[in-house]
């Protein structure tokens, strides 16, 4: 009789919600080791996108600027993924915060607008300008990380 009540008056759907999201929760918990695992790869990776990568196939014709293009801005959102070491709701937070809403703006907007240039509006002088935009977007965007 009180599941029923329980389910007739809704208090049955709140507490399956509440339980999903905390098994969703505790699903998603990482171990230190794990995070700084995952923070170091997608940082690599990110690296090797922004700088190998992209600079090698700069010198490609016809499409190598594009390919820079592409990878610079993969890389730069691989090396932002500090989401490992504190999680991607505080990481969020952070992001919105007050001292660095500005930057970050600047960087998604970059980010984005980068493509754009590249792709839409085919005008690769203002896609390199936009790619020296993320450089110094990015540059306080590293605050982001712990500690730093």
């Amino acid at each position: 009789m009180d599941k029923l009540k329980s389910v007739l008056s809704g208090e049955e759907a709140r507490r399956d919600d509440r339980n999903i999201i905390q098994q969703m929760n505790q699903a998603s918990t990482l171990g230190w080791g794990t995070r700084i695992k995952g923070f170091i790869a997608c940082f690599v990776v990110g690296a090797a996108c922004t700088v190998l990568q992209g600079v090698c196939v700069l010198f490609l014709p016809k499409i190598g600027i594009t390919l820079f293009i592409v990878f610079y801005t993969f890389g730069n959102i691989c090396a932002l993924c500090t989401m490992f070491l504190m999680g991607p709701m505080k990481q969020l937070k952070r992001m919105c915060d007050k001292t660095r809403a500005l930057a970050t703006t600047l960087m998604l907007t970059c980010l984005v607008l980068t493509l754009c240039a590249a792709f839409w509006w085919k005008n690769f002088g203002l896609a390199l300008l936009f790619v020296i935009l993320q450089v110094l977007s990015f540059t306080y965007s590293l605050s982001y990380i712990p500690c730093v």
